[in-house]
């Protein structure tokens, strides 16, 4: 695509590894700082004219709501207003497959802090999106030029 790429993993605080790596999930407190941070990197590529792809498990509405909007979803819960802090325009593609499917690629990753134990944690926390949030879901069984094609379909299809 040409655009950048941001793994959000890169972004987490020393303390937030740490308590992965320790086999503790996060929680919304450990969290919404990172989100906010994640926001404003994607707010800084548009503002620059830069499309962006972000790798985030935005488990929840409440965190793919502050990807959008920022800090002030929080305080609000409601979507900004247009203007100048207007919401970014995000296409979230959730990524979906049965559990053993992602454990057993989980299984097969070195070095990173997140174990694989805390896999359950993140599907006891999973909100799934729903309408209208603008998402897509695709399916973790296909290959992956097949999500891959699947996913820029949606993006230049708009």
């Amino acid at each position: 695509l040409g655009w950048a790429f941001c793994d959000a993993d890169d972004y987490h605080s020393p303390a937030n590894k740490k308590k992965m790596a320790a086999g503790t999930p996060l929680n919304d407190e450990d969290r919404i700082p990172w989100l906010c941070a994640l926001h404003d990197i994607l707010r800084r590529e548009e503002a620059s004219g830069q499309d962006a792809v972000l790798a985030c498990s935005a488990l929840k509405k409440m965190y793919r709501h502050v990807l959008v909007s920022g800090a002030s979803a929080i305080e609000s819960n409601q979507p900004e207003q247009p203007g100048e802090n207007a919401a970014l325009k995000i296409l979230f593609v959730h990524l979906h497959g049965p559990i053993d499917v992602i454990a057993g690629r989980l299984e097969k990753r070195r070095g990173h802090f997140m174990p694989p134990e805390l896999l359950k944690s993140q599907f006891d926390t999973l909100e799934p999106p729903t309408a209208p949030e603008n998402f897509i879901t695709v399916g973790l069984e296909k290959s992956l030029p097949e999500i891959v094609l699947e996913i820029e379909c949606a993006i230049f299809q708009g």
